[in-house]
Protein backbone atom coordinates (compact mmCIF):
# COMPACT_ATOMS: atom_id res chain seq x y z
CA UNK A 1 0.00 0.00 0.00
CA UNK A 2 1.40 3.38 -1.03
CA UNK A 3 2.33 5.88 1.68
CA UNK A 4 1.46 9.51 0.86
CA UNK A 5 3.63 12.35 2.13
CA UNK A 6 2.44 15.96 2.26
CA UNK A 7 4.57 19.05 2.88
CA UNK A 8 5.21 22.60 1.74
CA UNK A 9 8.12 23.42 -0.53
CA UNK A 10 9.88 26.00 -2.71
CA UNK A 11 10.50 24.81 -6.27
CA UNK A 12 14.17 25.40 -7.08
CA UNK A 13 14.46 23.79 -10.49
CA UNK A 14 12.51 21.85 -13.13
CA UNK A 15 13.73 19.65 -15.97
CA UNK A 16 11.66 18.31 -18.87
CA UNK A 17 11.83 14.55 -19.28
CA UNK A 18 10.63 12.33 -22.11
CA UNK A 19 6.99 12.43 -23.09
CA UNK A 20 5.23 15.00 -20.90
CA UNK A 21 7.03 14.55 -17.58
CA UNK A 22 8.97 17.05 -15.49
CA UNK A 23 11.38 16.49 -12.63
CA UNK A 24 11.16 19.13 -9.90
CA UNK A 25 13.83 19.92 -7.33
CA UNK A 26 12.04 21.21 -4.24
CA UNK A 27 13.30 22.40 -0.88
CA UNK A 28 10.62 21.23 1.52
CA UNK A 29 9.76 22.26 5.04
CA UNK A 30 9.74 18.70 6.41
CA UNK A 31 12.24 16.75 4.28
CA UNK A 32 14.79 19.26 2.99
CA UNK A 33 15.80 19.08 -0.67
CA UNK A 34 14.04 16.40 -2.67
CA UNK A 35 13.36 15.55 -6.33
CA UNK A 36 9.76 14.85 -7.33
CA UNK A 37 8.55 13.50 -10.67
CA UNK A 38 5.48 15.08 -12.20
CA UNK A 39 4.09 12.46 -14.57
CA UNK A 40 2.28 13.91 -17.58
CA UNK A 41 2.42 17.36 -16.01
CA UNK A 42 3.22 19.11 -19.30
CA UNK A 43 -0.09 17.99 -20.79
CA UNK A 44 -2.67 20.76 -21.03
CA UNK A 45 -5.24 18.72 -19.13
CA UNK A 46 -2.89 17.90 -16.24
CA UNK A 47 -4.42 18.80 -12.88
CA UNK A 48 -0.96 19.24 -11.36
CA UNK A 49 0.58 21.84 -13.70
CA UNK A 50 -1.15 24.89 -12.16
CA UNK A 51 0.02 24.01 -8.67
CA UNK A 52 3.77 23.83 -9.11
CA UNK A 53 6.40 25.82 -11.03
CA UNK A 54 9.78 27.52 -10.58
CA UNK A 55 9.98 29.20 -7.17
CA UNK A 56 6.37 28.64 -6.34
CA UNK A 57 5.69 27.95 -2.70
CA UNK A 58 3.44 24.93 -3.04
CA UNK A 59 1.80 22.36 -0.85
CA UNK A 60 2.73 19.06 -2.45
CA UNK A 61 1.84 15.42 -1.96
CA UNK A 62 4.00 12.55 -3.21
CA UNK A 63 4.62 8.83 -2.95
CA UNK A 64 8.03 7.16 -2.84
CA UNK A 65 8.72 5.02 -5.90
CA UNK A 66 11.69 2.82 -6.77
CA UNK A 67 13.48 5.51 -8.78
CA UNK A 68 11.66 8.74 -7.95
CA UNK A 69 9.23 10.34 -5.58
CA UNK A 70 6.10 10.82 -7.68
CA UNK A 71 3.95 13.92 -7.36
CA UNK A 72 0.30 13.14 -6.64
CA UNK A 73 -1.02 16.59 -5.73
CA UNK A 74 0.15 20.21 -5.87
CA UNK A 75 -1.53 23.39 -4.67
CA UNK A 76 -0.07 26.88 -5.04
CA UNK A 77 0.41 28.88 -1.84
CA UNK A 78 2.44 31.73 -3.35
CA UNK A 79 3.72 32.13 -6.91
CA UNK A 80 6.63 34.40 -5.85
CA UNK A 81 6.98 36.12 -9.21
CA UNK A 82 8.72 39.24 -7.84
CA UNK A 83 12.48 39.46 -8.51
CA UNK A 84 12.18 36.35 -10.67
CA UNK A 85 15.75 36.43 -12.03
CA UNK A 86 17.16 36.67 -8.52
CA UNK A 87 14.95 33.81 -7.37
CA UNK A 88 16.27 31.66 -10.21
CA UNK A 89 19.81 32.33 -8.99
CA UNK A 90 18.77 31.48 -5.44
CA UNK A 91 17.26 28.21 -6.65
CA UNK A 92 20.45 27.32 -8.53
CA UNK A 93 22.54 28.17 -5.47
CA UNK A 94 20.52 25.96 -3.11
CA UNK A 95 20.49 23.14 -5.66
CA UNK A 96 24.26 23.37 -6.00
CA UNK A 97 25.22 23.69 -2.33
CA UNK A 98 22.56 21.74 -0.43
CA UNK A 99 23.11 18.02 -0.93
CA UNK A 100 21.51 15.86 1.72
CA UNK A 101 17.70 15.42 1.83
CA UNK A 102 17.55 16.54 5.45
CA UNK A 103 15.18 18.97 7.14
CA UNK A 104 16.85 22.32 7.82
CA UNK A 105 14.74 24.96 9.53
CA UNK A 106 17.39 27.68 9.01
CA UNK A 107 17.46 27.27 5.23
CA UNK A 108 13.67 27.10 5.18
CA UNK A 109 13.47 30.36 7.15
CA UNK A 110 15.95 31.97 4.76
CA UNK A 111 13.78 30.99 1.79
CA UNK A 112 10.70 32.33 3.59
CA UNK A 113 12.30 35.74 3.91
CA UNK A 114 12.03 36.12 0.11
CA UNK A 115 15.38 37.92 0.03
CA UNK A 116 17.67 39.47 -2.53
CA UNK A 117 20.34 37.17 -3.93
CA UNK A 118 23.38 38.71 -2.19
CA UNK A 119 21.65 38.58 1.18
CA UNK A 120 20.73 34.96 0.54
CA UNK A 121 24.22 33.99 -0.67
CA UNK A 122 26.17 35.10 2.39
CA UNK A 123 23.60 33.88 4.89
CA UNK A 124 23.38 30.47 3.20
CA UNK A 125 27.17 30.15 3.34
CA UNK A 126 27.02 30.92 7.04
CA UNK A 127 24.29 28.31 7.66
CA UNK A 128 26.28 25.66 5.78
CA UNK A 129 29.46 26.36 7.73
CA UNK A 130 31.33 28.31 5.05
CA UNK A 131 31.34 31.57 7.02
CA UNK A 132 34.03 33.97 5.78
CA UNK A 133 35.95 35.81 8.52
CA UNK A 134 35.09 39.47 7.93
CA UNK A 135 37.04 40.86 10.86
CA UNK A 136 40.44 39.15 10.80
CA UNK A 137 43.05 38.56 8.10
CA UNK A 138 43.00 34.99 6.78
CA UNK A 139 46.81 34.97 6.70
CA UNK A 140 48.19 36.73 9.79
CA UNK A 141 44.87 36.68 11.70
CA UNK A 142 45.30 40.31 12.67
CA UNK A 143 42.31 42.64 12.82
CA UNK A 144 41.28 43.96 9.40
CA UNK A 145 41.57 47.73 9.09
CA UNK A 146 39.64 49.77 6.48
CA UNK A 147 42.62 50.51 4.29
CA UNK A 148 43.71 48.18 1.50
CA UNK A 149 42.14 44.73 1.52
CA UNK A 150 42.17 41.77 -0.85
CA UNK A 151 40.56 38.35 -1.07
CA UNK A 152 41.33 34.81 -2.11
CA UNK A 153 39.31 31.58 -1.78
CA UNK A 154 40.79 31.22 1.71
CA UNK A 155 39.37 34.56 2.86
CA UNK A 156 40.14 38.27 3.19
CA UNK A 157 43.69 39.56 3.61
CA UNK A 158 45.03 42.74 5.15
CA UNK A 159 47.31 45.14 3.23
CA UNK A 160 50.47 43.58 4.69
CA UNK A 161 49.56 40.04 3.59
CA UNK A 162 48.17 40.82 0.13
CA UNK A 163 50.20 39.63 -2.83
CA UNK A 164 49.94 39.53 -6.63
CA UNK A 165 47.60 36.52 -6.56
CA UNK A 166 45.08 38.38 -4.40
CA UNK A 167 42.22 40.49 -5.78
CA UNK A 168 41.66 43.93 -4.29
CA UNK A 169 38.43 44.48 -2.40
CA UNK A 170 37.01 47.74 -1.07
CA UNK A 171 36.53 48.03 2.71
CA UNK A 172 32.98 49.20 1.88
CA UNK A 173 32.20 45.79 0.34
CA UNK A 174 33.32 44.02 3.51
CA UNK A 175 31.02 46.35 5.47
CA UNK A 176 28.13 45.47 3.14
CA UNK A 177 28.61 41.74 3.77
CA UNK A 178 28.71 42.36 7.52
CA UNK A 179 25.37 44.19 7.26
CA UNK A 180 23.85 41.36 5.23
CA UNK A 181 24.81 38.87 7.92
CA UNK A 182 23.58 41.05 10.80
CA UNK A 183 20.10 41.13 9.19
CA UNK A 184 19.44 44.67 10.31
CA UNK A 185 16.31 45.25 8.21
CA UNK A 186 16.09 48.99 8.89
CA UNK A 187 19.56 49.53 7.45
CA UNK A 188 19.23 46.92 4.69
CA UNK A 189 15.99 48.47 3.41
CA UNK A 190 17.88 51.73 2.80
CA UNK A 191 21.07 50.14 1.48
CA UNK A 192 22.08 51.19 -2.03
CA UNK A 193 25.13 49.44 -3.49
CA UNK A 194 27.30 51.27 -6.02
CA UNK A 195 27.90 49.51 -9.32
CA UNK A 196 31.65 49.22 -8.65
CA UNK A 197 30.99 47.66 -5.24
CA UNK A 198 28.38 45.34 -6.73
CA UNK A 199 30.96 44.08 -9.25
CA UNK A 200 33.44 43.41 -6.44
CA UNK A 201 30.78 41.62 -4.43
CA UNK A 202 29.91 39.37 -7.38
CA UNK A 203 33.61 38.60 -7.94
CA UNK A 204 33.94 37.54 -4.31
CA UNK A 205 30.85 35.35 -4.51
CA UNK A 206 32.10 33.63 -7.68
CA UNK A 207 35.50 33.06 -6.08
CA UNK A 208 34.14 31.51 -2.88
CA UNK A 209 31.51 29.49 -4.73
CA UNK A 210 34.13 27.98 -7.01
CA UNK A 211 36.25 27.06 -4.00
CA UNK A 212 33.53 25.23 -2.09
CA UNK A 213 32.05 23.40 -5.08
CA UNK A 214 35.32 21.93 -6.41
Amino acid sequence: MAVYYRTRGYVLKKVDLREANQLFTVFTEDYGKICVLGRGIRKIKSKLRSGIDIFYLSEIEFVQGKAYKTLTDAKTINKNKDNFEERLKIGELVDKLVKAPEKDKNIWKLLEEAPKYHYFFWNLLSILGYQVDLYNCSSCHGKLSPIKLSFEPEGIKCSNCSDKSSKNISPEVVKIIRLLLKKDWDILSKLRIKKSHLNELEDMEACFLEEITV
